[in-house]
Order: structure tokens, then C-alpha cells, then sequence
């Protein structure tokens, strides 16, 4: 019989109780978004008559399905354009020889050191002589490409053998049809991270939507919820049966690129 270490056994019930602390809020959420508005200021963890009043609530008698919508189609959007745009930069920057390529390189990762709040001001600037504020394409524009998608891709590029790209060439291929056809299959698993990050980070955004947008028509699920939140009151219940419902399309977009993210994640930053 295989001996079962002391050590091993220690680790395992450090993750298993890391694990359930992380799990715990989520768990926390669920049970409340059960509850009626009386039980969510009572001590108890579980609701006494679970009810789903809550979700028929909130999906018939306010903005959410709107503001899920939204949510849903700036992430969609904002996500595809990431993975393409980034994509075709990094194998720029990794297959293409050009003076100046290192210097653009090192610009692009500078833009990783500037806070999100630094930023919020020229963005508006640039919205508001465009004429984007209020609108959908104005809460898109800013997470339609990122330094660390670049950063990403270019990095997953270079280990793609030059001889295949030669032998494409060859074969009477054009830049385009060898990025798209022969380098990019092979980068897959940094794609599949790449969009995990990418659609999460426009999912949970909120700052920005937040300043851009006035109409509640246009919120996003983030500053909807938020808008349940009054001065004098505030719906616990229906703020995490929101919650709730927006978690759905996180999950099943880790669950249906979840082979590709820890290999992604390893491989970054071995090239190059």
C-alpha cells in the first residue's frame, strides 16, 4: 500500500480549507438570494423556506434582463475583439523583424503600470468628442485590446517554429492566411486564457460603465446592481439573486475553456 506522507496530508487540508473559504461567499449568496427580505437581516446561514419569489422578481419587474443583455453583449464583443487584435499584434512583435519592434514592445507592457483610474479621465475626453458617451460602443471601446493580451500572445508566438512559417510562405501563403490558418491553431491554449481574463474583466467592470453611462437602459450588470442600493434602503435579497444570475456566464465560460487556462497560465513567459 502506498504510504499517505504527513506532508501530503497537510497540504490537502490547507487547500480543502482554502477552498472553503473561497467557496463560502459564493454559498453565502446563494442562500440569501433564497431568502425573504425579513431573513436577511437574521443570523442564520440557511433560509428557513427557501423561495424563488426573488428571481421572478427581478427578471419580471426590473431593468436586470436589460442590464444582463448588455453585460453580455459588451463582454462578447469586447472579448472577441481582444483575443483578434492582440492576437495579430504579439505575432507581429514575435515573427516580424523591424527596427523599432523592442521599443514598441517595451511601450505596450508600459501601459501595464498605469492605473485604471488614471485613465478614466482621458477616456471620457476621448468619448465625449466622439460622441460616445451614453452609449454602447462608448462602454466597449477601452477593453477592445490590452497590454497583457499582447504581452500574452507574443510570448505564446515565439515558440512557434520559424521553419513552419517559412514552409507556409512557400507553400504560397500570405501574412494573413499564415497568422490565421497555420500560427494561431497552435496558440490555442493562450487564446483560451486570454478569453477567460479578457471576458471576465469586462463582465465585472464597473467603474467605467458607471461614468460613461446615464441611461439606465445602458447599464451593466455591475451598475445596475448597484443601483438597487438606496439611500435610506437597500434589497440584500435582490441585490444577490442579481448576482446570482450574473455568475451563469462566467461559469460556463471557465467550464467550457477550463482545459486550456492552467496550461496557458504555465506556459506564459517560458518563451522567448
Amino acid at each position: 500500500m502506498k504510504i499517505i506522507r504527513p506532508g501530503r496530508i497537510a497540504a490537502f487540508t490547507v487547500l480543502f480549507l482554502g477552498g472553503l473559504v473561497m467557496i463560502t461567499p459564493l454559498l453565502f449568496m446563494l442562500a440569501t438570494s433564497l431568502k425573504t427580505g425579513g431573513e436577511v437581516y437574521e443570523l442564520a446561514f440557511l433560509p428557513r423556506e427557501p423561495t424563488l419569489d426573488n428571481y421572478l422578481e427581478i427578471l419580471t419587474h426590473s431593468r436586470f434582463g436589460r442590464w444582463f443583455a448588455v453585460s453580455l453583449t459588451v463582454a462578447t464583443i469586447s472579448t472577441l475583439s481582444v483575443l483578434f487584435f492582440d492576437s495579430l499584434i504579439g505575432y507581429t512583435l514575435a515573427k516580424f523583424r523591424f527596427r523599432g519592434r523592442g521599443i514598441v514592445f517595451v511601450a505596450i507592457l508600459s501601459t501595464l503600470m498605469i492605473p485604471t483610474e488614471m485613465l478614466v479621465i482621458p477616456w471620457y475626453v476621448m468619448a465625449k468628442s466622439m460622441g460616445w458617451l451614453d452609449t454602447m460602443w462608448g462602454i466597449m471601446f477601452p477593453g477592445m485590446m490590452s497590454g497583457f493580451g499582447v504581452f500574452l500572445m507574443r510570448q505564446f508566438f515565439l515558440g512557434v517554429p520559424d521553419e513552419l512559417i517559412d514552409a507556409a510562405r512557400i507553400d504560397g501563403l500570405n501574412e494573413f492566411q499564415i497568422f490565421w490558418q497555420v500560427a494561431l491553431p497552435l496558440v490555442a491554449p493562450a487564446l483560451s486564457a486570454l478569453a477567460i481574463f479578457a471576458f471576465l474583466g469586462n463582465w465585472t467592470a464597473f467603474l467605467w460603465p458607471l461614468i460613461v453611462t446615464t441611461s439606465p437602459g445602458l447599464y451593466t450588470v455591475p451598475v445596475g446592481l448597484a443601483s438597487l442600493s438606496g439611500e435610506f434602503q437597500t434589497d440584500w435579497e435582490m441585490i444577490m439573486t442579481g448576482a446570482s444570475i450574473a455568475t451563469i456566464p462566467t461559469l460556463l465560460v471557465f467550464i467550457v475553456l477550463q482545459r486550456n487556462i492552467i496550461n496557458g497560465i504555465m506556459l506564459t513567459g517560458l518563451k522567448g
